[in-house]
C-alpha cells in the first residue's frame, strides 16, 4: 500500500521560511507524479505545486516565486520549499501521488494522499 509521510512543518513567523518533505513508502515516487495541497479550516483544499517524473514543475498564482517544489529520487523524497511565508498560508499540507508520471496538474485528480503536515504562519 502506497504511503506518504510528510514533515518538515511548524510555525513560522510572517516572511520566514519552511521546508516541507514528502517521504514515500513501500512504492517508487519516481513512478507518479507529485503534488502539494494545503487546506486552511473552514476552506477548501487548494492546490499548490506539482512536479512530474522529468522535473517540470507547476505552481499556483498565489505561491509562484515564493515556493519551490522538487524531487530527490535517491530518497524516494519531494520537497516544497516555502520562503516568504504569509498568515493566510496557514493550513495543513499534503502532499498526493497520481499518474502518469510524466503529466503534472493542478486541477486533476489525485489518487494517493499523505496524512498532512501542519503549517502555522504567526507571529
Amino acid at each position: 500500500q502506497l504511503q506518504f509521510v510528510e514533515s518538515g512543518g511548524g510555525l513560522v513567523q510572517p516572511g520566514g521560511s519552511l521546508r516541507l518533505s514528502c517521504a514515500a513508502s513501500g512504492f517508487t515516487l519516481d513512478d507518479y507524479a507529485i503534488g502539494w495541497f494545503r487546506q486552511a479550516p473552514g476552506k477548501e483544499r487548494e492546490a499548490v505545486s506539482c512536479i512530474t517524473r522529468g522535473g517540470n514543475t507547476v505552481y499556483s498564482d498565489s505561491v509562484k516565486g515564493r515556493f519551490t517544489i522538487s524531487r530527490d529520487n535517491a530518497k524516494n523524497t519531494v520537497h516544497l520549499q516555502m520562503n516568504s511565508l504569509k498568515p493566510e498560508e496557514t493550513a495543513v499540507y499534503y502532499c498526493a501521488a497520481r499518474i502518469p508520471a510524466t503529466v503534472c496538474s493542478l486541477t486533476r485528480q489525485y489518487d494517493y494522499w499523505g496524512q498532512g503536515t501542519q503549517v502555522t504562519v504567526s507571529s
